[in-house]
């Protein structure tokens, strides 16, 4: 067995690297955000309703440091900063995301029922 396998599910098993990605809410979101196109930090806050300036950034260098967005400086007078998903964010966002945001459609209305019901039991 190699440590690709994952079957210990040992630290640095490539399963658990992925499912990282989406323990912090915000990083989904902006790498939808940024599914269109460039964006700068203003209209990304704008897109996402609800993200503050520190957790954008905080967000922003997560997925930049995981690969998955790209920024580029312009060099222009005041000075301009883009963010773009990079091939292996778009290879997210179009592939696993993609599916899980289909099974959402699909599933969403029994996985809150169901949530719904455990709450209504424990309060009892």
């Amino acid at each position: 067995m190699t440590n690709h396998d994952c079957y210990d599910l040992v630290a640095d098993c490539h399963l658990r690297a992925v499912t990282d990605l989406f323990a912090h809410t915000w990083d989904p979101v902006v790498l939808v955000a940024l599914r269109p196109g460039p964006s700068r930090r203003r209209e990304l806050r704008a897109a996402i309703g609800g993200i503050s300036d520190k957790v954008l950034t905080e967000t922003l260098n997560r997925l930049l440091a995981n690969g998955l967005i790209e920024r580029r400086s312009h060099a222009e007078a005041p000075p301009r900063v883009d963010y773009s998903l990079s091939e292996l964010g778009t290879s997210l966002v179009e592939g696993p995301m993609r599916e899980l945001g289909r099974w959402a459609v699909e599933h969403g209305e029994a996985l809150l029922d169901a949530q719904e019901a455990s709450s209504q039991l424990q309060a009892r």
